[in-house]
Protein backbone atom coordinates (compact mmCIF):
# COMPACT_ATOMS: atom_id res chain seq x y z
CA UNK A 1 0.00 0.00 0.00
CA UNK A 2 1.21 3.48 -0.88
CA UNK A 3 -0.29 6.43 0.96
CA UNK A 4 -0.10 9.95 -0.42
CA UNK A 5 -0.66 13.04 1.71
CA UNK A 6 -1.28 16.57 0.55
CA UNK A 7 -1.11 19.79 2.63
CA UNK A 8 -4.07 21.77 4.01
CA UNK A 9 -6.23 18.84 4.93
CA UNK A 10 -6.10 17.08 1.58
CA UNK A 11 -5.93 13.37 2.28
CA UNK A 12 -5.70 10.81 -0.48
CA UNK A 13 -5.24 7.12 -0.01
CA UNK A 14 -4.17 5.42 -3.21
CA UNK A 15 -3.89 1.64 -3.36
CA UNK A 16 -1.67 0.52 -6.22
CA UNK A 17 -2.25 -3.12 -7.09
CA UNK A 18 -0.01 -4.70 -9.73
CA UNK A 19 -0.76 -7.70 -11.88
CA UNK A 20 -4.38 -7.82 -10.78
CA UNK A 21 -7.17 -7.18 -13.23
CA UNK A 22 -9.50 -4.31 -12.40
CA UNK A 23 -13.21 -5.08 -12.14
CA UNK A 24 -15.61 -3.50 -14.63
CA UNK A 25 -18.52 -3.78 -12.22
CA UNK A 26 -19.00 -4.40 -8.53
CA UNK A 27 -21.77 -5.27 -6.10
CA UNK A 28 -22.58 -2.43 -3.70
CA UNK A 29 -24.55 -2.84 -0.49
CA UNK A 30 -26.11 -0.33 1.89
CA UNK A 31 -27.89 -1.07 5.14
CA UNK A 32 -30.60 1.13 6.63
CA UNK A 33 -30.26 0.47 10.34
CA UNK A 34 -32.84 0.90 13.11
CA UNK A 35 -30.34 2.09 15.72
CA UNK A 36 -30.60 0.97 19.32
CA UNK A 37 -30.37 4.29 21.16
CA UNK A 38 -28.84 4.98 24.57
CA UNK A 39 -30.89 6.42 27.39
CA UNK A 40 -30.85 10.20 27.30
CA UNK A 41 -28.55 11.47 30.03
CA UNK A 42 -26.19 14.37 30.59
CA UNK A 43 -24.00 12.28 32.89
CA UNK A 44 -21.53 10.03 31.03
CA UNK A 45 -22.03 6.29 31.34
CA UNK A 46 -19.13 3.96 32.03
CA UNK A 47 -16.90 2.79 29.20
CA UNK A 48 -18.29 -0.71 29.75
CA UNK A 49 -21.89 0.42 29.41
CA UNK A 50 -21.06 2.43 26.28
CA UNK A 51 -19.34 -0.58 24.68
CA UNK A 52 -22.30 -2.80 25.57
CA UNK A 53 -24.66 -0.56 23.61
CA UNK A 54 -22.27 -0.28 20.67
CA UNK A 55 -21.86 -4.04 20.50
CA UNK A 56 -25.64 -4.46 20.38
CA UNK A 57 -25.76 -2.30 17.30
CA UNK A 58 -22.70 -3.96 15.76
CA UNK A 59 -24.39 -7.35 16.32
CA UNK A 60 -27.15 -6.21 13.96
CA UNK A 61 -24.71 -4.69 11.48
CA UNK A 62 -22.71 -7.93 11.54
CA UNK A 63 -25.70 -9.89 10.25
CA UNK A 64 -26.13 -7.37 7.42
CA UNK A 65 -22.41 -7.55 6.56
CA UNK A 66 -22.48 -11.34 6.45
CA UNK A 67 -25.63 -11.42 4.35
CA UNK A 68 -24.21 -8.86 1.91
CA UNK A 69 -20.92 -10.74 1.61
CA UNK A 70 -22.71 -14.03 1.01
CA UNK A 71 -24.53 -12.35 -1.89
CA UNK A 72 -21.27 -11.24 -3.46
CA UNK A 73 -21.07 -7.63 -2.26
CA UNK A 74 -17.66 -5.99 -2.49
CA UNK A 75 -18.47 -3.08 -0.16
CA UNK A 76 -21.17 -2.19 2.38
CA UNK A 77 -22.09 1.22 3.79
CA UNK A 78 -23.75 1.60 7.19
CA UNK A 79 -25.39 4.79 8.51
CA UNK A 80 -24.16 7.85 10.35
CA UNK A 81 -24.67 7.42 14.12
CA UNK A 82 -25.39 3.76 13.38
CA UNK A 83 -23.29 2.38 16.24
CA UNK A 84 -24.32 4.59 19.18
CA UNK A 85 -27.17 6.91 18.15
CA UNK A 86 -27.41 10.68 18.58
CA UNK A 87 -28.93 11.66 21.93
CA UNK A 88 -25.75 13.13 23.43
CA UNK A 89 -24.11 16.14 24.98
CA UNK A 90 -20.40 16.78 24.52
CA UNK A 91 -19.72 15.12 27.87
CA UNK A 92 -22.04 12.14 27.54
CA UNK A 93 -20.67 10.93 24.18
CA UNK A 94 -17.07 10.74 25.41
CA UNK A 95 -17.18 7.09 26.60
CA UNK A 96 -18.25 6.08 23.08
CA UNK A 97 -15.20 7.62 21.37
CA UNK A 98 -11.96 5.96 20.30
CA UNK A 99 -8.66 7.34 19.05
CA UNK A 100 -8.75 6.66 15.31
CA UNK A 101 -5.32 6.90 13.67
CA UNK A 102 -4.63 8.13 10.15
CA UNK A 103 -4.57 5.27 7.62
CA UNK A 104 -0.89 5.94 6.83
CA UNK A 105 -0.03 3.85 9.90
CA UNK A 106 -0.92 0.73 7.87
CA UNK A 107 -3.01 -0.91 10.59
CA UNK A 108 -5.23 -3.97 10.70
CA UNK A 109 -6.95 -3.70 14.11
CA UNK A 110 -8.19 -7.29 13.90
CA UNK A 111 -4.57 -8.51 13.97
CA UNK A 112 -3.07 -5.86 16.25
CA UNK A 113 -5.91 -4.52 18.42
CA UNK A 114 -3.78 -2.90 21.16
CA UNK A 115 -1.46 -0.89 18.91
CA UNK A 116 -3.37 2.37 19.46
CA UNK A 117 -4.78 1.77 22.90
CA UNK A 118 -8.28 0.57 23.72
CA UNK A 119 -10.05 0.33 20.34
CA UNK A 120 -12.63 -2.50 20.59
CA UNK A 121 -15.02 -0.98 18.04
CA UNK A 122 -12.32 -0.57 15.41
CA UNK A 123 -11.13 -4.09 16.16
CA UNK A 124 -14.56 -5.53 15.64
CA UNK A 125 -15.25 -3.58 12.43
CA UNK A 126 -11.85 -4.65 11.09
CA UNK A 127 -12.61 -8.28 11.83
CA UNK A 128 -16.02 -8.00 10.17
CA UNK A 129 -14.31 -6.79 7.00
CA UNK A 130 -11.47 -9.32 7.16
CA UNK A 131 -13.56 -12.36 8.06
CA UNK A 132 -16.11 -11.66 5.32
CA UNK A 133 -13.68 -10.34 2.67
CA UNK A 134 -15.67 -7.14 2.16
CA UNK A 135 -15.02 -3.41 2.50
CA UNK A 136 -16.92 -2.08 5.54
CA UNK A 137 -17.88 1.59 5.90
CA UNK A 138 -19.00 2.76 9.35
CA UNK A 139 -19.50 5.98 11.31
CA UNK A 140 -17.97 6.29 14.79
CA UNK A 141 -16.50 9.00 17.03
CA UNK A 142 -12.85 10.06 17.08
CA UNK A 143 -11.08 11.80 19.98
CA UNK A 144 -7.85 13.73 19.66
CA UNK A 145 -5.96 15.31 22.59
CA UNK A 146 -4.84 18.94 22.45
CA UNK A 147 -3.35 21.51 24.83
CA UNK A 148 -2.93 25.22 25.46
CA UNK A 149 -0.44 25.55 22.61
CA UNK A 150 -3.46 25.19 20.32
CA UNK A 151 -5.57 28.37 20.73
CA UNK A 152 -8.67 26.53 19.54
CA UNK A 153 -8.28 23.54 21.87
CA UNK A 154 -11.56 22.95 23.75
CA UNK A 155 -11.55 23.50 27.50
CA UNK A 156 -11.72 19.75 28.19
CA UNK A 157 -8.41 19.22 26.39
CA UNK A 158 -9.51 17.18 23.38
CA UNK A 159 -11.32 17.38 20.05
CA UNK A 160 -14.29 15.15 19.28
CA UNK A 161 -15.10 14.38 15.65
CA UNK A 162 -17.97 12.75 13.80
CA UNK A 163 -15.93 10.24 11.80
CA UNK A 164 -16.31 7.78 8.93
CA UNK A 165 -13.94 4.84 8.70
CA UNK A 166 -13.37 2.34 5.90
CA UNK A 167 -11.79 -1.08 6.38
CA UNK A 168 -10.77 -3.02 3.28
CA UNK A 169 -11.40 -6.72 2.66
CA UNK A 170 -8.21 -7.58 4.60
CA UNK A 171 -9.40 -5.58 7.62
CA UNK A 172 -6.97 -2.72 7.01
CA UNK A 173 -7.99 0.85 7.86
CA UNK A 174 -7.86 2.60 4.46
CA UNK A 175 -9.85 5.80 5.07
CA UNK A 176 -10.75 8.15 7.90
CA UNK A 177 -12.94 11.20 7.34
CA UNK A 178 -13.91 13.86 9.90
CA UNK A 179 -17.29 15.43 9.09
CA UNK A 180 -16.70 19.06 8.12
CA UNK A 181 -20.23 20.47 7.97
CA UNK A 182 -21.91 19.62 11.25
CA UNK A 183 -25.68 19.99 11.45
CA UNK A 184 -27.02 22.34 14.13
CA UNK A 185 -27.98 19.68 16.74
CA UNK A 186 -24.52 18.05 16.73
CA UNK A 187 -23.34 19.82 19.87
CA UNK A 188 -21.31 16.75 20.89
CA UNK A 189 -18.75 17.23 18.12
CA UNK A 190 -16.14 19.78 17.06
CA UNK A 191 -15.68 21.23 13.60
CA UNK A 192 -12.40 20.15 11.95
CA UNK A 193 -10.12 23.09 11.22
CA UNK A 194 -9.96 22.21 7.52
CA UNK A 195 -12.08 20.23 5.13
CA UNK A 196 -10.62 16.82 4.33
CA UNK A 197 -10.83 15.42 0.82
CA UNK A 198 -10.59 11.69 1.41
CA UNK A 199 -10.33 9.25 -1.48
CA UNK A 200 -8.97 5.74 -1.96
CA UNK A 201 -8.50 3.37 -4.88
CA UNK A 202 -9.77 -0.17 -5.24
CA UNK A 203 -9.96 -2.79 -7.97
CA UNK A 204 -13.51 -1.54 -8.57
CA UNK A 205 -12.91 2.17 -8.89
CA UNK A 206 -11.92 5.26 -6.96
CA UNK A 207 -14.02 6.19 -3.93
CA UNK A 208 -14.68 9.38 -2.02
CA UNK A 209 -16.44 9.70 1.31
CA UNK A 210 -18.34 12.31 3.31
CA UNK A 211 -21.27 12.49 5.73
CA UNK A 212 -24.91 13.66 5.74
CA UNK A 213 -25.01 17.52 5.76
CA UNK A 214 -21.76 17.58 3.76
CA UNK A 215 -23.81 16.77 0.65
CA UNK A 216 -25.01 20.38 0.57
CA UNK A 217 -21.45 21.67 0.45
CA UNK A 218 -18.77 22.50 -2.06
CA UNK A 219 -16.07 21.31 0.36
CA UNK A 220 -15.81 18.36 0.42
CA UNK A 221 -18.74 17.06 -1.66
CA UNK A 222 -18.18 18.83 -4.97
CA UNK A 223 -14.39 18.79 -4.66
CA UNK A 224 -14.01 15.01 -4.34
CA UNK A 225 -16.16 14.54 -7.45
CA UNK A 226 -15.02 17.38 -9.70
CA UNK A 227 -11.38 17.75 -8.72
CA UNK A 228 -10.44 14.30 -7.43
CA UNK A 229 -12.57 12.51 -10.05
CA UNK A 230 -13.95 9.75 -7.84
CA UNK A 231 -16.15 7.12 -9.43
CA UNK A 232 -18.30 6.44 -6.38
CA UNK A 233 -19.19 8.25 -3.15
CA UNK A 234 -19.74 6.50 0.18
CA UNK A 235 -22.37 8.35 2.16
CA UNK A 236 -23.39 7.49 5.73
CA UNK A 237 -26.25 9.75 6.82
CA UNK A 238 -28.78 10.32 9.59
CA UNK A 239 -31.31 12.21 7.48
CA UNK A 240 -34.77 13.18 8.65
CA UNK A 241 -37.11 13.76 5.75
CA UNK A 242 -38.43 17.29 5.35
CA UNK A 243 -41.09 17.54 2.66
CA UNK A 244 -41.59 18.81 0.08
CA UNK A 245 -37.99 19.34 -1.12
CA UNK A 246 -35.66 17.57 1.31
CA UNK A 247 -36.70 13.94 1.40
CA UNK A 248 -33.69 11.62 1.42
CA UNK A 249 -34.29 9.39 -1.60
CA UNK A 250 -35.32 12.14 -4.07
CA UNK A 251 -32.52 14.47 -3.01
CA UNK A 252 -29.76 11.86 -2.92
CA UNK A 253 -30.73 10.32 -6.26
CA UNK A 254 -30.91 13.83 -7.78
CA UNK A 255 -27.43 14.61 -6.43
CA UNK A 256 -25.97 11.44 -7.97
CA UNK A 257 -27.59 12.23 -11.30
CA UNK A 258 -26.46 15.85 -11.38
CA UNK A 259 -22.92 15.11 -10.17
CA UNK A 260 -22.73 12.10 -12.52
CA UNK A 261 -21.29 9.74 -9.93
CA UNK A 262 -22.32 6.56 -8.09
CA UNK A 263 -23.73 7.26 -4.62
CA UNK A 264 -24.08 4.63 -1.89
CA UNK A 265 -26.38 6.25 0.69
CA UNK A 266 -27.12 4.52 4.01
CA UNK A 267 -29.65 6.23 6.27
CA UNK A 268 -30.70 5.45 9.82
CA UNK A 269 -34.23 4.14 10.35
CA UNK A 270 -36.38 5.87 12.95
CA UNK A 271 -39.96 6.54 11.87
CA UNK A 272 -40.74 8.74 14.88
CA UNK A 273 -38.11 11.17 13.58
CA UNK A 274 -39.05 10.66 9.89
CA UNK A 275 -35.69 8.99 9.29
CA UNK A 276 -35.79 6.57 6.37
CA UNK A 277 -34.63 6.53 2.80
CA UNK A 278 -31.51 4.74 1.63
CA UNK A 279 -30.37 3.72 -1.82
CA UNK A 280 -27.79 2.92 -4.43
CA UNK A 281 -27.75 5.47 -7.22
CA UNK A 282 -25.85 5.57 -10.52
CA UNK A 283 -25.40 8.63 -12.76
CA UNK A 284 -27.89 7.29 -15.28
CA UNK A 285 -30.36 5.44 -13.04
CA UNK A 286 -31.64 4.68 -9.56
CA UNK A 287 -30.52 1.11 -8.94
CA UNK A 288 -32.43 0.42 -5.71
CA UNK A 289 -33.93 2.41 -2.87
CA UNK A 290 -35.87 1.86 0.34
CA UNK A 291 -38.42 4.19 1.96
CA UNK A 292 -40.47 2.80 4.85
CA UNK A 293 -42.50 4.82 7.33
CA UNK A 294 -44.61 1.79 8.33
CA UNK A 295 -42.23 -0.58 10.14
CA UNK A 296 -39.33 -0.32 12.57
CA UNK A 297 -37.09 -2.77 10.74
CA UNK A 298 -33.75 -2.29 9.05
CA UNK A 299 -33.22 -3.10 5.39
CA UNK A 300 -30.31 -4.38 3.30
CA UNK A 301 -30.05 -3.35 -0.36
CA UNK A 302 -27.65 -4.57 -3.04
CA UNK A 303 -27.07 -3.50 -6.63
CA UNK A 304 -24.50 -3.88 -9.38
CA UNK A 305 -22.70 -0.69 -10.39
CA UNK A 306 -20.22 0.25 -13.09
CA UNK A 307 -16.81 0.63 -11.48
CA UNK A 308 -15.79 3.59 -13.63
CA UNK A 309 -18.96 5.24 -14.95
CA UNK A 310 -17.09 8.06 -16.70
CA UNK A 311 -15.73 5.51 -19.15
CA UNK A 312 -19.15 4.10 -20.06
CA UNK A 313 -21.22 4.91 -23.16
CA UNK A 314 -24.21 5.46 -20.85
CA UNK A 315 -22.44 8.28 -18.96
CA UNK A 316 -24.75 11.33 -19.06
CA UNK A 317 -23.77 14.49 -20.91
CA UNK A 318 -23.22 17.68 -18.92
CA UNK A 319 -26.29 19.93 -18.63
CA UNK A 320 -26.39 23.67 -19.27
CA UNK A 321 -29.06 24.38 -16.68
CA UNK A 322 -30.05 27.84 -17.92
CA UNK A 323 -29.72 27.40 -21.71
CA UNK A 324 -33.38 26.88 -22.51
CA UNK A 325 -34.80 29.21 -19.87
CA UNK A 326 -32.68 32.15 -21.03
CA UNK A 327 -33.71 31.59 -24.64
CA UNK A 328 -37.45 32.13 -24.08
CA UNK A 329 -39.53 35.09 -23.00
CA UNK A 330 -41.43 34.93 -19.70
CA UNK A 331 -44.97 33.62 -20.07
CA UNK A 332 -47.61 36.24 -19.20
CA UNK A 333 -50.09 34.86 -16.67
CA UNK A 334 -52.38 37.78 -15.98
CA UNK A 335 -52.58 36.82 -12.30
CA UNK A 336 -50.91 37.89 -9.09
CA UNK A 337 -48.07 36.02 -7.43
CA UNK A 338 -48.24 35.16 -3.73
CA UNK A 339 -45.68 34.28 -1.01
CA UNK A 340 -45.31 30.93 0.69
CA UNK A 341 -42.83 29.24 3.04
CA UNK A 342 -40.79 26.08 2.42
CA UNK A 343 -38.40 25.10 5.22
CA UNK A 344 -38.17 28.69 6.51
CA UNK A 345 -37.53 30.19 3.05
CA UNK A 346 -40.04 32.59 1.47
CA UNK A 347 -40.87 31.46 -2.05
CA UNK A 348 -42.76 33.38 -4.71
CA UNK A 349 -45.66 31.30 -6.07
CA UNK A 350 -48.23 31.47 -8.82
CA UNK A 351 -51.26 29.16 -8.95
CA UNK A 352 -51.89 26.74 -11.81
CA UNK A 353 -55.55 27.57 -12.39
CA UNK A 354 -56.11 25.65 -15.64
CA UNK A 355 -55.64 22.05 -16.78
CA UNK A 356 -53.05 23.19 -19.30
CA UNK A 357 -50.87 26.25 -19.51
CA UNK A 358 -47.58 28.11 -19.54
CA UNK A 359 -46.40 29.99 -16.46
CA UNK A 360 -43.38 31.99 -15.36
CA UNK A 361 -42.60 33.12 -11.82
CA UNK A 362 -39.52 35.14 -10.84
CA UNK A 363 -37.61 36.09 -7.70
CA UNK A 364 -34.44 38.19 -7.90
CA UNK A 365 -32.31 36.75 -10.72
CA UNK A 366 -34.17 33.45 -11.04
CA UNK A 367 -37.15 33.02 -13.38
CA UNK A 368 -38.82 29.61 -13.55
CA UNK A 369 -40.77 28.51 -16.63
CA UNK A 370 -43.38 25.76 -16.64
CA UNK A 371 -45.38 24.23 -19.48
CA UNK A 372 -47.81 21.48 -18.48
CA UNK A 373 -50.94 19.48 -19.24
CA UNK A 374 -53.06 17.75 -16.58
CA UNK A 375 -55.41 14.85 -17.28
CA UNK A 376 -58.00 17.00 -15.54
CA UNK A 377 -58.10 20.03 -13.24
CA UNK A 378 -59.54 18.76 -9.98
CA UNK A 379 -61.45 21.15 -7.74
CA UNK A 380 -60.11 19.50 -4.55
CA UNK A 381 -56.38 19.89 -5.37
CA UNK A 382 -54.34 23.02 -6.01
CA UNK A 383 -50.88 23.21 -7.59
CA UNK A 384 -48.45 26.11 -7.70
CA UNK A 385 -45.22 27.03 -9.43
CA UNK A 386 -42.68 28.51 -7.04
CA UNK A 387 -39.21 30.02 -6.99
CA UNK A 388 -36.64 30.95 -4.37
CA UNK A 389 -33.37 32.81 -4.90
CA UNK A 390 -31.64 33.55 -1.60
CA UNK A 391 -29.60 32.52 1.43
CA UNK A 392 -31.14 29.83 3.61
CA UNK A 393 -30.30 30.73 7.24
CA UNK A 394 -31.99 28.15 9.54
CA UNK A 395 -30.01 25.10 10.78
CA UNK A 396 -27.12 26.12 8.56
CA UNK A 397 -26.46 28.78 5.94
CA UNK A 398 -26.28 28.08 2.22
CA UNK A 399 -27.39 29.87 -0.94
CA UNK A 400 -30.21 28.36 -2.99
CA UNK A 401 -31.89 28.83 -6.35
CA UNK A 402 -34.97 26.63 -6.66
CA UNK A 403 -37.74 26.12 -9.20
CA UNK A 404 -40.56 23.86 -8.03
CA UNK A 405 -43.99 22.64 -9.05
CA UNK A 406 -45.87 21.30 -6.04
CA UNK A 407 -49.24 20.33 -4.70
CA UNK A 408 -50.52 22.62 -1.94
CA UNK A 409 -51.61 20.96 1.29
CA UNK A 410 -55.22 22.16 0.86
CA UNK A 411 -57.08 24.39 -1.59
CA UNK A 412 -56.05 27.35 0.60
CA UNK A 413 -53.09 28.98 -1.13
CA UNK A 414 -51.57 29.73 2.28
CA UNK A 415 -50.75 26.02 2.58
CA UNK A 416 -48.58 25.92 -0.55
CA UNK A 417 -45.19 24.60 0.57
CA UNK A 418 -46.55 22.56 3.49
CA UNK A 419 -45.89 18.78 3.51
CA UNK A 420 -48.28 16.62 1.46
CA UNK A 421 -48.40 12.83 1.24
CA UNK A 422 -50.76 11.99 -1.60
CA UNK A 423 -51.97 13.38 -4.91
CA UNK A 424 -54.64 12.41 -7.44
CA UNK A 425 -54.01 15.02 -10.13
CA UNK A 426 -52.04 13.48 -12.99
CA UNK A 427 -49.71 15.35 -15.30
CA UNK A 428 -49.57 14.09 -18.89
CA UNK A 429 -46.94 16.60 -19.98
CA UNK A 430 -44.56 18.97 -18.22
CA UNK A 431 -41.42 21.00 -18.83
CA UNK A 432 -39.73 22.88 -15.96
CA UNK A 433 -36.68 25.11 -16.41
CA UNK A 434 -34.99 28.12 -14.81
CA UNK A 435 -32.49 30.90 -15.41
CA UNK A 436 -30.00 29.42 -12.96
CA UNK A 437 -26.75 31.14 -12.10
CA UNK A 438 -25.09 27.84 -11.16
CA UNK A 439 -24.11 24.60 -12.83
CA UNK A 440 -25.06 22.62 -9.71
CA UNK A 441 -28.77 21.85 -10.03
CA UNK A 442 -30.39 18.68 -8.67
CA UNK A 443 -33.57 17.50 -10.48
CA UNK A 444 -36.23 15.51 -8.64
CA UNK A 445 -39.79 14.28 -9.14
CA UNK A 446 -41.74 12.81 -6.23
CA UNK A 447 -45.06 11.05 -6.77
CA UNK A 448 -47.99 10.30 -4.49
CA UNK A 449 -46.86 8.19 -1.54
CA UNK A 450 -43.38 9.75 -1.64
CA UNK A 451 -42.29 7.43 -4.45
CA UNK A 452 -39.78 8.31 -7.15
CA UNK A 453 -41.08 8.87 -10.66
CA UNK A 454 -40.09 6.06 -13.08
CA UNK A 455 -37.08 7.25 -15.04
CA UNK A 456 -38.62 6.13 -18.32
CA UNK A 457 -41.32 8.80 -17.85
CA UNK A 458 -39.08 11.87 -17.75
CA UNK A 459 -35.72 13.21 -18.83
CA UNK A 460 -33.29 16.04 -18.18
CA UNK A 461 -32.39 17.66 -21.48
CA UNK A 462 -28.95 19.08 -22.18
CA UNK A 463 -30.47 22.59 -22.26
CA UNK A 464 -31.72 22.29 -18.67
CA UNK A 465 -35.35 21.18 -18.96
CA UNK A 466 -36.90 18.64 -16.61
CA UNK A 467 -39.55 17.31 -18.96
CA UNK A 468 -41.95 14.43 -19.52
CA UNK A 469 -41.43 11.56 -21.90
CA UNK A 470 -43.96 9.09 -23.25
CA UNK A 471 -45.65 7.08 -20.55
CA UNK A 472 -48.57 7.02 -18.18
CA UNK A 473 -49.65 10.33 -16.58
CA UNK A 474 -47.91 10.92 -13.24
CA UNK A 475 -49.58 11.82 -9.89
CA UNK A 476 -47.02 14.47 -8.99
CA UNK A 477 -46.50 15.63 -5.41
CA UNK A 478 -43.52 17.81 -6.23
CA UNK A 479 -41.00 18.31 -8.98
CA UNK A 480 -38.03 20.56 -8.47
CA UNK A 481 -34.81 21.91 -9.85
CA UNK A 482 -32.81 22.48 -6.66
CA UNK A 483 -29.83 24.71 -7.33
CA UNK A 484 -26.85 25.45 -5.09
CA UNK A 485 -24.83 28.65 -5.59
CA UNK A 486 -21.65 27.80 -3.70
CA UNK A 487 -19.83 31.06 -4.34
CA UNK A 488 -22.47 32.87 -2.26
CA UNK A 489 -22.12 30.53 0.73
CA UNK A 490 -20.50 31.50 4.02
CA UNK A 491 -17.21 29.74 4.83
CA UNK A 492 -18.91 26.86 6.61
CA UNK A 493 -22.49 25.62 6.27
CA UNK A 494 -23.00 24.23 9.76
CA UNK A 495 -23.62 25.83 13.11
CA UNK A 496 -22.41 24.58 16.47
CA UNK A 497 -19.62 24.68 19.07
CA UNK A 498 -16.18 25.58 17.91
CA UNK A 499 -17.41 27.25 14.74
CA UNK A 500 -14.64 29.04 12.93
CA UNK A 501 -15.34 32.58 11.79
Amino acid sequence: MTTLYFPKGVVIFALFILNVRALDTFIAAVYEHAVILPNRTEKPVSNEEALLLMNKNIDILEEAVKLAANQGAHIIVTPEDGIYGWVFTRESIYPYLEDIPAPEVNWIPCRDPKRFGHTPVQERLSCLAKDNSIYVVANIGDKKPCNASDPQCPLDGHYQYNTNVVFDSKGRLVARYHKYNLFAPEIQFDFPKDSEFVTFDTLFGKFGIFTCFDIFSHDPAVVVVDEFQVDSVLYPTAWYNTLPLLSAVPFHSAWARAMRVNLLAANTHNTSMHMTGSGIYAPEAVKVYHYDMETNSGQLMLAELKSRPRHELTYPEAVDWSAYARSVQPFPSGQSDFPGMIYFDEFTFTELNRDTGNYTVCQKDLCCHLTYKMSEKRVDEVYALGTFDGLHTVEGQYYLQICTLLKCQTTDLRTCGEPVGSAFTKFEEFSLSGTFGTSYVFPQIVLSGSQLAPESHYEVSEDGRLRSQSGAPLPVLVMALYGRVFEKDPQRLGQGPGKLQ
